[in-house]
């Protein structure tokens, strides 16, 4: 009997580790949000979710300016304070921040009153540390149902997803993931990776393929004719 339940968990967590790593459960959540843009321009719009880690995100910004994109952090607020001279030169090198909530916890089990002070609480964090006024929003994990989308509209803030999903936080090796972007990048794509993290926290482990990814992702996505652009330009079309 305990056999049978050792082995039926093992297989249960086998599945929802697939389901994980093989589906982007975004999908579940993009209706009323901005997770591609419609437009005839091939360009795409790079994102970076859950830092700033002091490790990882200067190394993926050194490799940012030498391709010339300028991407968007979607941030947790909680490591704004804990790295605060990380999250001034993202701001600094002129990348967009974004808010990701202050602890990366799911809203699902939140009140509405509790998403607008987490929210409006990582806004003053990130405002007072980079001097940026952020009204992007991305939800931890993209679980969010109808009324916390209708909230969050109401704060003010656009709430953008994506389209692509690199997985990184699986540690796929960066030419893997590069060459599954390239095969399904369509005019508009916003493109997810991480500067921080691993499979079960928001900090620690490598983010060593994702740095390695951004020059051949910028190389190979150029000679299909993409250009990398800011969250406003595609957003805005500023």
């Amino acid at each position: 009997m305990v056999l049978s339940v050792i082995f039926g968990l093992v297989v249960l967590f086998i599945i929802i580790g697939g389901f994980c790593v093989f589906f982007d459960q975004a999908v579940f959540s993009r209706r009323g949000t901005i997770y591609r843009v419609k437009t005839d321009r091939p360009c795409v719009l790079l994102t970076f979710d859950d830092g700033p880690s002091p490790e990882w995100t200067p190394r993926i910004l050194e490799e940012l300016k030498k391709e010339n994109i300028k991407a968007a952090f979607f941030m947790i607020g909680h490591h704004v304070k804990k790295y605060p001279d990380i999250a001034r030169q993202v701001a600094a090198e002129g990348h967009t921040i974004g808010n990701h909530g202050f602890a990366h916890s799911v809203m699902f089990y939140y009140t509405m009153a509790e998403i607008e002070e987490e929210i409006k609480y990582t806004e003053h964090v990130i405002k007072e540390i980079t001097g940026q006024t952020t009204k992007y929003f991305r939800p931890p994990k993209a679980w969010m149902n109808k009324n916390i989308k209708e909230k969050i509209k109401d704060m003010g803030y656009k709430t953008v997803l994506w389209s692509l999903n690199s997985k990184d936080w699986v540690s796929f090796n960066h030419k893997s993931m590069v060459n599954y972007i390239s095969r399904h990048v369509r005019n508009g794509d916003i493109l997810l990776f991480h500067d921080s993290g691993n499979v079960s926290s928001t900090e620690g482990g490598t983010r060593r393929q994702t740095v390695k990814s951004i020059s051949l992702l910028a190389r190979t996505l150029r000679e299909k004719g993409f250009e990398f652009v800011s969250i406003e330009e595609l957003i805005n079309g500023d």
